[in-house]
């Protein structure tokens, strides 16, 4: 097992959540993050919160893990936070400068943004931590077959989604690689403001860039090299099955979606 797992990687495993239909597993983590939106108080959203925690337990994956998965994210999400506690407006104002503020509305809608940030991006590390990219694509494939009738071309985007879910570890990796060279260089990431320590960051995207075009490239010539047809049937050496623990799962998850409508109907 790897020491950090990011969105995309697999942890082997044998956990109820390891063993769940992907079908049921995709389905659930789509409808929760459309939950988190309806989350609009403190104990909705530590109601949701519970829910995801638990389902972290049951995957039997450290919570150490998922940490430092996320941890990579956290420079976005906190940027983000930043920009919507500068720019909002709205509410008592706590401090002011030129066309920057921050507000009571401001502070509120940036933990709302936080939450949102965190809760998604954990329940979709939980997902692909415990679902191979394969399995996921067939179960997108599964959903998608309606349209198949509009002439959707289906094998085509779920073979683009697999491939981009098994290859965001990889490059997650080669940033990591660039990023040790930049500084065996000298590079020094941590000094400066933010806009010198963006600056930086270009040594960095270049080289990731034509590293993952090149990648793209050999990709296409081994898959032509072997015959690969995008518009061919495709056949599936697992088969997908419906078992009595995702009927189940479907229930506890009917379960929280109640009690949180109730929970925002009575507070």
């Amino acid at each position: 097992m790897n020491n950090a797992i990011v969105f995309g990687s697999y942890v082997p495993g044998g956990s109820l959540l390891h063993r769940l239909d992907p079908r049921t597993k995709l389905f659930l983590c789509v409808a929760y993050v459309v939950l988190v939106f309806f989350a609009n108080s403190f104990v909705t959203s530590a109601w949701l919160t519970v829910a995801l925690l638990v389902t972290m337990v049951l995957s039997q994956v450290g919570f150490g893990l998922y940490w430092r998965g996320i941890r990579p994210l956290m420079w976005i999400i906190l940027i983000t936070v930043a920009f919507q506690i500068l720019f909002s407006t709205g509410g008592k104002v706590y401090w002011h400068w030129g066309i920057m503020s921050i507000t009571h509305n401001g502070l509120v809608n940036s933990m709302i943004i936080f939450f949102r940030f965190m809760v998604i991006i954990t329940a979709s590390t939980v997902l692909t931590a415990t679902t191979p990219t394969l399995r996921i694509a067939d179960a997108l494939s599964w959903y998608m077959k309606p349209l198949r009738v509009v002439k959707v071309p289906v094998n085509q985007i779920t073979l683009m989604i697999s491939i981009a879910l098994r290859f965001i570890p990889t490059i997650m990796e080669e940033t990591g690689k660039i990023t040790n060279a930049q500084r065996s260089r000298g590079m020094n990431f941590a000094e400066g403001n933010l806009v010198r320590r963006v600056r930086r960051m270009v040594p960095i995207l270049i080289p990731l860039f034509v590293d993952s075009f090149k990648r793209a490239e050999e990709l296409a010539t081994a898959m032509e090299a072997r015959g690969y047809d995008p518009a061919a049937p495709r056949t599936h050496y697992r088969q997908l099955h419906w078992a009595k623990r995702d009927t189940i799962s479907l229930f506890l998850f009917a379960v929280v979606t109640v009690i949180l409508i109730g929970l925002r109907i009575i507070l």
